[in-house]
């Protein structure tokens, strides 16, 4: 489950719920349900948190439950994380060059690797070396 972020400014927090139209967040935001991994609700209350409403905010606009708001919220975070995760999986088959580099390998010698293996393919590589040992690490964990 997701934590409400807590209390805010009670005024500014009031202001801010009358202010913010969910169907007009997710109008400006391209969302189309029909293509999305993400419900309708999933979508709006996700598009309401972003804009920092509460979940008990959101939970009073919606008619429901806080802890269903957060149920909510807990399953479309889940869901984009798998699409980001469906993306990359999609992305590394199409990719035209594939480098591999073991646990344990200098991350220092990692741009080189992987530059050496696209110069061999005729690929370009758009990532300077900082860039690559960045991306590397974050993909390791």
């Amino acid at each position: 489950m997701v934590a409400d972020d807590g209390p805010a400014d009670a005024a500014d927090a009031a202001d801010d719920v009358e202010d913010v139209d969910a169907a007009e967040l997710l109008e400006r935001a391209g969302f189309d349900a029909d293509e999305s991994v993400l419900t309708d609700r999933q979508a709006e209350v996700l598009a309401l948190r972003e804009r920092g409403l509460r979940q008990s905010d959101i939970a009073d606009r919606l008619g429901t439950s806080r802890a269903n708001v957060s149920s909510v919220e807990a399953s479309a975070r889940d869901n984009v994380e798998r699409a980001r995760e469906t993306v990359a999986f999609a992305e590394a088959l199409a990719a035209p060059v594939r480098v591999e580099i073991d646990a344990g390998t200098d991350l220092y010698d990692a741009p080189k690797r992987v530059y050496d293996a696209c110069d061999e393919a005729g690929v370009k590589v758009n990532q300077t070396a900082p860039d690559l040992m960045k991306t590397i690490g974050d993909r390791a964990g």
